[in-house]
């Protein structure tokens, strides 16, 4: 008995397709060139923006650690509740209900890395 083999035929390559690029209406969803200017400038400020709020709760987080540091080598608890309760409130005053949200998080992220 001898083996055969089938041959199978190779297949050609997808082609290529052309890559049409997004218009700036395109991209920003607004209906004039006027409108996708602003909007694309707007976003780069708040893109900035976003960098320096990042940078901004990252020293929060190393000042949060150095209270904690403290407080836990003199004896006292990793997190003071009255404390947390205050930063809420201010939050809360200053944003309204999405303030308290967005200070939760803020504090999850500073409080318990010691």
């Amino acid at each position: 008995m001898t083996a055969t083999t089938t041959a199978t035929p190779m297949t050609a390559a997808p082609a290529a397709t052309a890559v049409t690029p997004v218009t700036a209406t395109e991209k920003t969803g607004a209906r004039t060139d006027e409108a996708a200017a602003l909007i694309g400038d707007s976003r780069e400020r708040i893109d900035a923006l976003d960098d320096r709020i990042i940078g901004l709760i990252q020293e929060r987080m190393a000042v949060s650690a150095v209270i904690q540091e403290a407080r836990i080598s003199s004896g006292g608890r990793r997190v003071n509740l009255a404390r947390e309760m205050e930063v809420l409130g201010h939050f809360r005053d200053a944003l309204g209900k999405p303030g308290t949200a967005l200070a939760m998080t803020m504090l999850e992220l500073c409080r318990g890395r010691i």
